[in-house]
């Protein structure tokens, strides 16, 4: 039997009660006369210090405190894609349409919807086989894009004594029984999974598979693989929540949970209205018959926030073991970090690097080291991925604050957004030179087999371009641009064709906003090639000014704009216009003739 405690003390979020016996870390509880939920983050003696995730004023000392001998758990099953959740998991929508748009204490709502039924065709499984964790018993077809796989869940195995047929059935109906060495278990579509305990897998493999997202500078220069951790850091301003935004609306995953853990209200608003209006690429079906979103924004309150991206990563880790390639987008990491810095200041615990926890570092790392691409658990082979992409909100765009430093500790992509970039309204406003990727290595592979050996010639080439650019504009800083060759001249000019015609994307227009990698391709050969033909032409004495008004330069310019499916066919008649709008500047006969 569960016990009853008291509550002896109240200080924000954080609950002290007295007659706790029997607690454990993590336990879930019912706080107060509302029966706020909480969870159970100390224990001394028969205290217990408890974070209640909702707003506790008006609480009072005396009042009960139930506890539920589980910890805090996401329901997992058919009715997840799609629904907007809170940090806990309550439904949204589903709390909105019971009480109206202001949220109160107390509600509970299940997080999946108990009365739906859904269509279940049983896989090839018959009475009398055994199957083990992981194992598929059946399908239910949850959206246009999304099959959900109905799986014996971790820790389960046995032998079958009874499957449902084909037919509809609600999340709690049994659809099979195993007969265990503990007895007969009756198993539903619905299951539950601790947040804070990883859900478990074969073996991790190494990734090899590029995590395409549709941005040429991330797709281009620094790739993520699928499975891989990657972080977007940047000042106000800089674009972070923006970039977020177009990572889970084009990534080449087939499941996108997106978490909005103390980020301004507005911005998930923004999500909430363009996401149901927007078509995936690759299918034409809307996006949010793929994605999940966990908003907690940063008045919402502050310990659900802590319990937000443990939410997130556990949903996405069970769409992982159905074999799928997942993709998490936490924004941001530094609004959560802010969450553990003020219950740790409640919990009176001794504050490390500007107040935040001593622990941070090891609780960012059991939230990265979630990611991965493994072989799943199941007697028939599957391999799944999720791969998550965290934004850090440094304060005055310091990198050296200790979110920052220890999130680059663990990741393997670092994309830096720059805020002299934004203001002068270069977006995506990542920064070429200070971003990297150790991801691109193991990726070369696959890029030159999908696109061509000449790939990363075309790569290097086109960043060495940006590391010159960036050292004449030391010497232009220092003495002035007239100090130039016409040779150094012609390297910043397309070094600024780099920039400007390929390296800026517009996320708000239709076309740009989304550019495949084949496009990616085509778009910096005809770039590179109109440079090294620029450089011939200046060698021969063409002024670059000439160069410059040729026609062939605002087509390239406009390629950016060329649907995908145009883009080769494009790419290939500005290479042709280029190469004879060059030799009729040589037939001239002016200053272009050698």
């Amino acid at each position: 039997m569960n016990g009853v405690g008291k509550i002896i003390r109240i200080s924000g979020p954080v609950v002290i009660a007295k007659d706790m016996h029997g607690a454990q870390m993590y336990e879930l509880v019912k706080v107060g006369e509302e029966k706020l939920f909480g969870e159970t983050i100390g224990i001394e003696s028969d205290k217990a210090t408890i974070q209640v995730y909702e707003e506790t004023s008006g609480m009072r000392p005396g009042e009960t405190v139930e506890r539920t001998g589980k910890p805090l758990s996401v329901e997992l099953g058919p009715g997840i894609v799609g629904q907007i959740y809170d940090g806990i998991q309550r439904p949204l929508t589903s709390i909105q349409e019971l009480v109206g748009p202001f949220f109160q204490r107390g509600v509970t709502i299940p997080a999946i919807d108990r009365k739906k039924k859904w269509e279940f065709t049983p896989a090839d499984v018959k009475v009398g086989d055994r199957v083990a964790e992981g194992d598929v018993l059946g399908t239910v077809p949850e959206t246009p894009l999304v099959t959900h796989k109905v799986m014996v869940p971790p820790g389960l195995r046995g032998r079958v004594k009874s499957l449902a047929k084909e037919g509809a059935y609600t999340v709690e109906e049994d659809i099979a029984t195993l007969e265990t060495e503990e007895g007969l278990v009756g198993l539903q579509m619905a299951q539950f999974w601790p947040v804070r305990r990883a859900r478990p897998y074969k073996t991790k493999l190494p990734s090899t598979t590029p995590l395409l997202t549709g941005q040429r500078i991330i797709d281009t220069f620094f790739p993520m693989a699928k499975g891989g951790q990657g972080s977007i850091p940047g000042g106000f301003g800089t674009g972070k929540t923006v970039m977020l935004h177009q990572l889970a609306q084009w990534a080449d995953s087939n499941i996108i949970v997106y978490v909005g853990c103390g980020e301004r209200g507005n911005e998930m608003a923004e999500v909430l209205e363009r996401f149901p209006k927007l078509e995936d690429p690759r299918t034409g079906k809307p996006l949010m018959t793929r994605t999940i979103l966990i908003a907690n924004t940063s008045n919402m309150p502050i310990a659900a926030r802590e319990a937000s991206i443990y939410t997130g990563i556990t949903i996405g880790e069970y769409f992982r073991d159905m074999g799928y390639d997942v993709a998490l987008m936490a924004d941001s990491t530094s609004r959560w970090a802010e969450a553990l810095r003020e219950i740790s200041g409640r919990l009176e615990e001794m504050p490390g690097e500007e107040g935040y926890p001593a622990y941070l570092a090891s609780r960012l790392s059991e939230f990265y080291e979630r990611a991965g691409r493994v072989q799943v658990l199941g007697s028939t082979p599957r391999i799944g991925s999720i791969s998550v992409v965290g934004a850090v909100s440094p304060p005055g765009a310091d990198f050296s604050e200790p979110v920052t430093q220890n999130t680059l500790r663990i990741i393997k992509v670092f994309w830096g957004l720059d805020k002299a970039l934004a203001e002068r309204r270069h977006f995506p406003a990542i920064n070429w030179l200070t971003s990297y990727s150790l991801y691109y290595d193991s990726l070369e592979e696959w890029y030159s087999k999908k696109l061509g050996l000449d790939w990363s010639s075309l790569r290097g080439e086109a960043l060495s371009l940006l590391q010159q650019e960036e050292e004449l504009q030391e010497i232009v800083r220092l003495v002035g641009p007239d100090a130039l060759s016409e040779s150094q001249r012609v390297i910043l000019e397309g070094a600024k064709m780099i920039r400007e015609d390929f390296l800026m994307q517009s996320a708000y227009h239709p076309i740009d906003s989304y550019c495949s990698i084949e496009k990616c391709y085509y778009m910096l050969k005809v770039i590179l090639k109109f440079y090294e033909r620029m450089k011939a032409a200046a060698e021969r004495g063409v002024l670059i000014k000439e160069i410059l008004a040729l026609p062939v330069v605002e087509e390239i310019a406009r390629l950016k704009l060329v649907p995908v499916d145009q883009a080769e066919k494009v790419c290939k008649e500005t290479e042709a216009k280029m190469v004879e709008q060059f030799e009729n500047l040589y037939a001239s006969g002016g200053r272009g003739t050698a």
